[in-house]
């Protein structure tokens, strides 16, 4: 199977998520998407301190008219920050014949040099890297950390970068949505609606649990 894993906070999980879950999984030919909630995010804490069992609620109740699309409570099993590397390990042993594609955004991709064991990521799964509408660059290994720049070759027809175990870096332009959790959040807190920015069940969920009031309830 080809798998693709997108992994967030889903604070709450919005329309954005799902489309660019949709796009990748078309344009890389996947036959489901794994939607990994982070328990312990290592760069940032969780807004509004929402339980994680929330978090996955959220993403059951969004993705439930997608027969390909699918959550894990993967990262809320084992203990300690919910570091990708460790992630990606632990689905390569509980999927071994299962071929992985690992979704992030462009940002996060420049970002990868401050990520727990980096170089590994490579070792364990292709890479999917999002990027907005017209982000442009002409040699993506310059994006890649300097340590590593030399295990890589560019194929400019595919846009792709081949890592020397094997595995594909894959650059994709995503639909852009402008639509952030961060906003979310604030527009309940402030009595707005948040319909056409969430699928009508998590709009639901966040109205009868209490959820971004300081109410929350089960």
């Amino acid at each position: 199977m080809k798998l693709g894993i997108l992994g967030g906070t889903f604070n709450p999980i919005h329309h954005a998520h799902l489309r660019i879950a949709e796009e990748v999984r078309e344009s890389c030919a996947l036959d489901k998407i794994l939607f990994l909630p982070a328990a312990l995010p290592p760069h940032k804490t969780v807004a509004e301190e929402i339980p994680f069992e929330h978090r996955l609620a959220m993403v059951d109740a969004a993705i439930a008219d997608n027969p390909h699309f699918e959550s894990s409570d993967l990262e809320t099993r084992r203990t300690g920050k919910s570091y990708s590397v460790h992630t990606l390990e632990i689905l390569r042993q509980e999927r071994p014949n299962d071929e992985l594609f690992f979704i992030i955004g462009m940002d996060s991709f420049r970002d990868l040099a401050s990520w727990r064991e980096y170089g590994r990521l490579f070792e364990l799964a292709h890479l999917v890297v999002a990027s907005r509408p017209g982000v442009k660059v002409d040699d993506p290994r310059s994006l890649l950390p300097i340590a590593i720049r030399t295990e890589f070759c560019y194929n400019c027809a595919a846009k792709t970068l081949r890592h020397k175990s094997g595995t594909s870096v894959i650059f994709l332009q995503e639909t852009f949505l402008d639509i952030s959790s961060t906003n979310i959040r604030q527009l309940v807190k402030q009595g707005r609606s948040v319909r056409y920015l969430v699928p009508p069940a998590v709009n639901e969920y966040i109205i009868s649990h209490g959820l971004y009031h300081g109410q929350e309830r089960f």
